[in-house]
């Protein structure tokens, strides 16, 4: 499943098929489950013969201990679209929620697709409004070094966060799970930039924001399982203006998306850096067969030349050889030259020359 669907509150699959269903003309049969990022399962159900009504059954993550939804978050489910969703008591087996929708109080028109998306954001609602009432009535029990206790919550079953609510401010810890070494490495860089963009200046209204490659202090005493990270703890302070109002509900859905966006980055950044090396070792091999097409055409050239050359001489006749020989030679013994040293010019007198006569040359020296 496509991680960056966990980011939109609406789930896009599921906007999809109830689209569909609304507009089509004729009654459709519909039996379809499926899964999301984060445990989630949808099983959407709708018959022919009741073309009106369509079944949605819904199994999330459930972060309190009870198995059960809280009864604050079947009322913001209702609250969603009250006309058209019912909850169905009880709920089919192996659901924690089956909601009954009516589409005949959905107009086809263009507010229609407002409230499916709205419907089509049920799981956002859930999740966020069970952390939502852990923030509001968290424990502030003390822990043995005056510490509270931490609570565990779990989105994802490979990766849960904890959470300390204190008097002035609410620290959220997340370890990190990786498993390649590769991902990791990117991931520590990230968080390191994240870290120091946070702390910085710029970001004076985001939470601070921690990393560190040990467990910290306030977990001490949690299940070694839990502690056993390659990627380091990622740690934010949540102050008041930052669950204050319409605030609480975006606070709330990026630390429950977290996970999946550092997976996001880190796959992104992954690609980003093969692409760059193939494109690389596309150019160097480019530049590799560019260089030898040129010592190839060097090499022909040559041959070329030299098999031009060697024509010219095998068309020519023997006695046409050895007439160009004889009178090669006799040219160098016609040649006569004097010989100059430098720094003798000064002298008045000839000095060493070769006589021009054919035969054994004598070097004499005139006085």
């Amino acid at each position: 499943m496509n991680k960056m669907a966990c980011f939109e509150r609406a789930s896009p699959a599921l906007k999809e098929i109830l689209l569909k269903a609304h507009r089509s003309e004729r009654p459709l049969e519909i039996d379809h489950q499926m899964h999301e990022f984060g445990d989630v399962r949808y099983h959407i159900q709708s018959a022919a013969l009741d073309p009106f009504y369509m079944y949605l059954s819904i199994s999330t993550p459930v972060l309190q201990l009870s198995p059960e939804l809280p009864k604050h978050t079947l009322e913001m489910v209702k609250g969603i679209c009250p006309n058209v969703i019912e909850i169905i008591e009880p709920q089919r087996e192996g659901y924690q929620l089956t909601l009954k929708l009516n589409f005949g109080k959905i107009l086809k028109s263009k507010a229609s697709v407002r409230m499916i998306t709205e419907i089509s954001s049920v799981r956002a609602v859930i999740l966020s409004s069970q952390l939502e009432e852990i923030l509001r009535n968290a424990d502030l029990h003390e822990g043995p070094r005056g510490m509270y206790q931490p609570i565990k919550l779990v989105y994802h079953p490979r990766e849960p966060f904890f959470i300390i609510k204190g008097l002035e401010k609410i620290t959220t810890i997340l370890p990190m799970h990786f498993k390649e070494e590769t991902d990791a490495i990117i991931a520590v860089s990230f968080f390191q930039e994240l870290m120091d963009a946070g702390n910085s200046g710029v970001c004076t209204k985001a939470p601070l924001c921690f990393w560190s490659p040990i467990p910290p202090p306030e977990l001490r005493g949690e299940p070694i399982e839990d502690l056993s990270t390659s990627g380091g703890f990622v740690s934010f302070e949540i102050t008041s203006r930052h669950i204050k109002g319409k605030k609480l509900d975006k606070t709330v859905w990026k630390l429950l998306n977290f996970h999946a966006f550092v997976n996001y980055h880190v796959k992104s950044t992954r690609s980003f850096i093969q692409r760059r090396m193939r494109t690389r070792l596309e150019s160097l091999v480019q530049r590799l067969q560019d260089m030898r097409i040129k010592e190839d055409q060097q090499i022909a050239k040559k041959k070329s030349k030299r098999y031009r050359c060697m024509r010219k001489w095998t068309s020519l006749s023997k006695h046409s050889i050895l007439e160009r020989k004889h009178n090669f030679s006799n040219k160098f013994r016609r040649i006569g030259f004097r010989i100059k040293i430098r720094g003798f010019n000064h002298f008045r007198r000839p000095w060493l020359t070769i006589p021009k006569f054919s035969g054994m040359t004598r070097y004499t020296r005139l006085d």
